[in-house]
């Protein structure tokens, strides 16, 4: 709510707010920080924004990596998942809660990219929102008031097979060829298991 010149309290229509929100800011984060990579491979200086082993050099691909993509469509596919889940979450969680989300599970998802790419044998480069756009949807998936229902309903242990069987489900459903799946997975788990309590939601 926000006050006129009289006094009086008024509310602000929902697409001036939305154009200051965690949303908008994320999305021109990610413009910026791929538009840097691509003029950095123009030139023949992409490392920097690519999370790869080991993970901490340098210790500030941790951040660039999940803001920059590879290219215009790696970009506007995560841009849309962003832009419609982040949306959602957004109306009930403030802007810092937002962006420490996003930035964590877009971390570890990435991080765990690289690890199990490690472990077996097959060590890739890491690039995108794509891990955090997972947890986005995950955590609309379980915020909502039915998915509480069922999830309360649930032991403890069926809850967990239950939250790792959406998010294979929704890995193998929205990623494409070639991406990467264990990001995606782990984003989705992120975002399921912060969605099942609501955490962003709360005070």
């Amino acid at each position: 709510m926000n006050r006129d010149s009289t006094g009086e309290t008024y509310e602000e229509p929902w697409h001036r707010t939305a154009a200051r929100g965690p949303v908008v800011q994320t999305l021109a984060a990610m413009l910026l920080a791929s538009v840097a990579t691509w003029i950095g491979g123009a030139v023949g200086v992409i490392d920097p924004f690519v999370l790869g082993a080991p993970v901490f050099d340098p210790p500030w691909a941790l951040v660039t990596s999940v803001y920059a993509h590879a290219g215009p469509g790696h970009l506007l596919a995560n841009a849309l998942l962003v832009a419609v889940a982040g949306t959602i979450v957004g109306r009930g969680c403030s802007t810092p809660r937002f962006h420490l989300f996003f930035l964590g599970t877009g971390m570890l998802a990435g991080v765990s990219e690289v690890w199990v790419g490690l472990a077996t044998g097959a060590p890739a480069g890491v690039l995108g929102s794509s891990g955090a756009a997972f947890a986005l949807v995950g955590y609309v998936l379980a915020a909502n008031p039915a998915s509480g229902v069922l999830l309360r309903r649930l032991s403890g242990r069926a809850a967990v097979v239950l939250v790792a069987a959406v998010a294979l489900v929704l890995t193998v459903v929205a990623s494409a060829p070639g991406s990467a799946f264990v990001a995606h997975f782990t984003g989705g788990v992120l975002g399921l298991g912060a969605g099942r309590f609501r955490l962003l939601h709360r005070a």
